[in-house]
């Protein structure tokens, strides 16, 4: 199946230059209003490809369907991507930058000329010839998650315009706010109605992600003694202090992401705020093995017990939330999930690779939910970064693979 390149760039050129930058603590949903205009924007392309029921909800999540053109009933399968940008760097007025037939070496981001992609970047030399696409150095690209956006709209269009295709019924939904951890807050399962998804928020080509860590959430609160320092002699229990020694009690050599990596598991204080009467430390508990969460959770209560004994007028409270599971654990109810994928890339003559991730996705949480959803390549390099960088030809693969994908799922029993 010959992808439309050209269009697919324009699409990719199109959708960056939209800033649609997460918020935190913004209050709405979704977060930013450039969320709600790329969303209107995608609508009104899957309206124009035919795609009568494609519409735009109250929380900004872009929805359509290709209905199937087979007469046998097979299963329904849905491509997600996140409109959402990392707030970690500026998403306003990117300026993307298209590299053709790279010839290899470093790239020097005009924008800002201490920013450099090394030539020696093993993912950067492979594709020396390619198509790179980078920023100017001064804002993120945006790859993360709009090439997956860019795949969608283009396997759409392939779709819809090559009706000798043989498909079952798919499902398209672009979401928001993915990157501050609310990507899914609002799908609705029930009238998605799949089977299985994919979400297109990968890296280089081939790669499948098919594990993540499990998660959850400390969030230990210190509670001291606050009296006015000229008088404290015998009677402060500075909060801020006793954050100090909770912090230099955790594990350092190991269990820590400064120290771990592959299948290893870590505690992460990220935050930390308050005053002399009382400290918050928020703590990010993962590992890969969902039953060593509660080990990670008991270390943070054995310290907070420790300090206790040492300054029995503080108080510290050790409150652990849920975030999300290893996708492991759900893609096993549907192993075609994975297992057609690996085909389908298989066909187009690209060698899969299934990995994990380090963190989750969307499909961490959509797969808890009862959604099996592995994560397909979309050639995201270099994330949240002003050195972010794509390669067109890299995203004309994944569209291969989507189109081969529902190919083969049409061949499925519902």
């Amino acid at each position: 199946m010959i992808i439309d390149s050209n269009q697919l760039l324009e699409r990719f050129l199109r959708y960056v230059r939209i800033d649609t930058e997460a918020c935190e603590g913004s209050g709405t949903y979704p977060s930013s209003p450039g969320q709600l205009v790329l969303g209107k924007m995608l609508c009104e392309e899957l309206k124009a490809l035919g795609l009568g029921d494609a519409k735009q909800s109250s929380h900004g999540i872009v929805t359509a369907t290709i209905p199937s053109n087979l007469k046998q009933a097979t299963p329904t399968i849905a491509f997600l991507a996140h409109m959402d940008t990392s707030p970690e760097t500026s998403g306003k007025n990117v300026q993307p930058i298209v590299h053709h037939n790279y010839p290899g070496g470093d790239i020097i981001l005009p924008g800002d000329s201490t920013k450099v992609l090394s030539g020696e970047d093993p993912e950067l030399k492979a594709l020396v010839g390619k198509t790179i696409i980078t920023t100017d150095g001064t804002t993120l690209l945006g790859s993360d998650n709009k090439s997956g956006v860019a795949v969608i709209m283009q396997m759409a269009s392939t779709i819809v315009h090559n009706p000798q295709v043989p498909h079952g019924p798919i499902k398209i939904c672009f979401t928001c706010d993915e990157e501050i951890g609310h990507g899914t807050d609002h799908i609705d399962l029930k009238e998605l109605n799949a089977l299985v998804g994919y979400t297109l928020d990968g890296g280089k080509e081939g790669e499948i992600e098919a594990e993540t860590f499990s998660a959850d959430k400390a969030t230990v609160t210190i509670t001291g003694v606050n009296i006015h320092p000229s008088i404290g002699k015998g009677k402060m229990v500075n909060a801020v202090r006793l954050a100090g020694k909770f912090i230099d009690r955790l594990p350092q050599r190991l269990l820590s992401p400064e120290t771990t990596e592959g299948r290893e598991g870590f505690i992460h204080p990220y935050k930390i705020s308050g005053s002399v009467w009382q400290v918050t430390i928020e703590i990010l508990l993962r590992d890969f093995i969902t039953e060593r969460l509660m080990d990670e959770a008991e270390i943070l209560r054995q310290i907070a017990r420790q300090i206790v004994f040492e300054y029995p007028q503080a108080k510290i409270d050790v409150k652990v939330d849920y975030q999300y599971r290893n996708m492991a654990d759900g893609l096993k109810k549907e192993p075609r999930a994975v297992a057609l994928a690996v085909k389908a890339m298989e066909k187009i003559g690209i060698k899969p690779h299934i990995g994990s991730i380090r963190g989750g996705t969307d499909g961490s949480q959509l797969t808890t939910k009862g959604l099996p959803t592995p994560n397909l390549f979309t050639a995201e390099h270099y994330i949240h970064s002003p050195k972010e960088w794509t390669c067109l030809e890299e995203m004309e693969s994944a569209c291969k693979t989507l189109v081969e994908l529902v190919q083969l799922w049409g061949q499925e029993k519902a």
